[in-house]
């Protein structure tokens, strides 16, 4: 029942994580303005020199980061023989997520002076994930000793 619980609430958080990319990106790639309801400073953020990589969008990587956790999880409960890889390449994505998550954070408070709210519930997610990662791996040495 735990495992469960844990792979939907990873689902439901990688579908957020997904959602918040995929509207960024389509902020970024269509030249809109983001929703921030006076919450934040989306458009300095959206805007900076750093919200592309190699003429790339940040938030288009981050959203194929969430469908690469999403694939994994989908096959976690569909590959039993392959549960082991599985577990190890989501905690690999989920620590490189939150790695680069916490940089861009580092990044909005600390040069741009701007906050992006729908970075950070990415960042949210991501670090989320990233810990559900660590349970499932935890559990996945329990399970071997």
């Amino acid at each position: 029942m735990e495992r469960t619980r844990l792979w939907w609430t990873a689902i439901v958080v990688g579908w957020i994580g997904l959602a918040v990319s995929a509207y960024l990106t389509w902020i970024k790639l269509t030249g809109s303005l983001a929703v921030c309801a006076g919450i934040g400073d989306c458009e300095t953020v959206n805007s900076s020199r750093f919200a592309e990589v190699g003429g790339i969008p940040i938030a288009l990587i981050g959203a194929l980061g969430y469908v690469a956790i999403l694939s994994i999880l989908f096959f976690l409960v569909r590959k039993a023989a392959w549960q082991d890889i599985l577990r190890l390449a989501l905690f690999g994505f989920t620590l490189t997520g939150t790695l680069y998550s916490l940089y861009l954070t580092y990044l909005e408070i600390f040069v741009l002076r701007a906050i992006c709210p729908y970075c950070l519930v990415s960042a949210l997610s991501m670090i989320s994930l990233f810990i559900i990662a660590i349970v499932m791996l935890r559990q996945m040495f329990q399970m071997e000793s």
